[in-house]
């Protein structure tokens, strides 16, 4: 199944807004976490901590997780596809690996806001943490910034599978999908979808999400 030329543009409008937003969202992560670490007022630093993780939990992690979803759909119903081109699966798993090691860090940046939001945090308490949430931003920041500059030079040619799959059309031997079979991967990110949307659900009714 292939993406008339219409939904084609659409899916690539929309991967590319996605990416941009997270790229940008991360930024503006960086930039709070680096004005909580360097503030000399109180208020400011409380602050900044509550706004990080409302930064992370309802703008970086669903536009990483929609720049994922996007980024497998221009790939799989695409002349691209997933495994034809290395800095395709470079930059897949890159997203994945960024998206696990968000959801893993959100943690901690909860419990720090958790406590700005209840109790006067100091200037000076829980420095190791506030700076270990600078690096992770910075971190991010690289690795979306390479993502970004792979995705626009596509370096590296086609993988083993993709030559494979070339010389298979070259040779006539390639069969046409049978328009009327069943989308089987459509089904699959449909479930995807759904199993991300379910992910989000559960961690807001269980406060993971932060008790606001």
């Amino acid at each position: 199944m292939v993406l008339t030329p219409f939904f084609r543009k659409f899916a690539l409008t929309a991967h590319i807004t996605f990416s941009m937003g997270w790229l940008g969202a991360i930024a503006g992560f960086l930039a709070v976490a680096i004005a909580g670490l360097a503030s000399q007022n109180m208020q400011v630093v409380r602050s900044a901590y509550i706004m990080v993780e409302l930064i992370g939990w309802f703008v970086i992690a669903p536009f990483c997780l929609a720049s994922l979803i996007t980024g497998l759909i221009e790939s799989l119903y695409t002349p691209w596809g997933l495994f034809r081109y290395y800095w395709i699966v470079v930059k897949l798993f890159l997203t994945i690996v960024a998206a696990i090691l968000l959801l893993a860090h959100m943690q901690p940046i909860s419990y720090l806001a958790k406590i700005a939001l209840t109790t006067a945090l100091s200037i000076t308490e829980y420095r190791g943490l506030r700076i270990q949430l600078i690096a992770d931003a910075g971190a991010a920041l690289l690795v979306l910034l390479f993502i970004t500059t792979i995705s626009v030079y596509k370096p590296w040619g086609r993988t083993p599978y993709g030559l494979r799959k070339e010389n298979e059309q070259r040779k006539g031997g390639s069969i046409r999908k049978s328009t009327t079979g069943r989308p089987w991967g459509l089904y699959v990110l449909l479930g995807l979808i759904g199993l991300v949307l379910l992910l989000f659900a559960i961690l807001h009714l269980t406060g993971v999400m932060g008790g606001h």
